[in-house]
């Protein structure tokens, strides 16, 4: 994935590793791995009872592209580790279709030889990875005084406030760095992890959404239809499993204005130029308008609850019940904050390069 920064992920769930390399990336760029572990621990599971008891210490190893605390100018790879894997659950039923998972249309694309042990490649795992790759982004970003950062916009019925409705710089974003479920409004966590622990209690599972936001990028960036802001970020975005929707600005409630109410006026400030509203997210034309660039993603409930489900044997070709065993996510929206964070960075930086 990429035009100047290019991507590639691999590895499996519960393989013995799993990884990223960034092929792109200047030479003589600085990273701080305090800064590094900072993003891997926010999306690092096994914290609360409002994640998934999976231990892994997601220490990313560095095996090339680094030197003496400077990238080289070759392609940055880095490993992750899997050590708390427990495989045989998904030995039982290997034949048995998780439904909400890849397993099905995984088996006829790859013929059965795919790692199906915890969902294999197509496990929210592998986005690990991603949030080292979004770190080492965040960093260079930084140093052109660019700043990404998300929230928890919903979880289940119950709204936290928007970027829109307050102040945003990079001391929120750090502040929202700190909570495991970052909130602008903090009354609201009670509530929300109330409704999570009751979720984990009923077998089952809930989704929500995330706001995330870029604020310091220059008007400019970006290009007309195929290249777009929204197309580039959308590419990366729906590439993160469990996303199942995207939203620019006010996005959908744009169909229920007029013109007039969804336009956002320009006016002045000093030199600068701005608009009276960021109803278009911060981007026109596909193009960056110097506003704060905003969206918000829709994460759909995990897939593995507890609850007995109706699926197939594919073995045995008929029909059967399934109970999913194993240690999952009762909701998984907070733990991918970071990582639609670390995917916006690596968008807009792969923008600013050949911008």
């Amino acid at each position: 994935m990429g035009n100047k920064l290019k991507l590639s992920i691999f590895g499996e769930s519960h393989g013995p590793a799993i990884g990223i390399t960034i092929d792109g990336l200047p030479s003589g760029v600085a990273i701080n791995m305090d800064k590094v572990l900072e993003e891997m621990d926010r999306r690092k599971p096994g914290k609360s009872l409002l994640s998934t008891t999976r231990k892994e210490s997601d220490t990313p190893e560095i095996i090339s592209g680094f030197f003496n605390g400077h990238t080289t100018g070759a392609p940055l790879t880095a490993i992750i580790r899997n050590n708390d894997q427990r495989s045989k659950v998904y030995e039982d039923i290997k034949n048995v279709m998780r439904p909400g998972h890849a397993d099905y249309p995984a088996f006829v694309k790859y013929g059965g030889f795919h790692d199906y042990r915890g969902g294999g490649h197509f496990s929210g795992r592998i986005t690990a990875p991603l949030v080292f790759a979004g770190a080492v982004a965040k960093q260079i970003l930084a140093e052109r005084e660019i700043f990404v950062g998300a929230h928890v916009k919903s979880i289940s019925h119950i709204e936290d406030k928007g970027f829109q409705d307050v102040k945003v710089n990079q001391a929120l974003f750090d502040e929202l760095k700190k909570q495991e479920i970052p909130l602008i409004d903090g009354g609201k966590r009670t509530e929300i992890e109330e409704v999570i622990l009751q979720a984990r209690k009923d077998m089952d599972s809930v989704g929500g959404t995330i706001e995330c936001t870029v604020i310091g990028i220059p008007a400019g960036i970006g290009d007309p239809f195929f290249n777009s802001v929204e197309s580039v970020l959308a590419h990366l975005i729906f590439s993160v499993p469990a996303v199942k929707g995207i939203e620019f600005g006010k996005g959908f409630e744009m169909t229920k204005l007029r013109g007039s109410e969804t336009n956002d006026a320009y006016y002045y400030e000093g030199d600068k130029v701005k608009t009276h509203t960021n109803n278009n997210g911060g981007i026109t034309g596909g193009i960056t308008n110097g506003m704060p660039v905003l969206f918000t993603v829709a994460i759909k409930p995990t897939s593995s609850i507890a609850k007995k489900q109706q699926t197939i044997n594919i073995a045995e070709h008929k029909n059967t019940e399934l109970i999913v065993k194993g240690r999952h996510d009762p909701c998984i929206v907070p733990r991918a904050v970071p990582v639609i964070e670390a995917v916006t960075a690596l968008g807009i930086l792969d923008l600013l390069f050949i911008s």
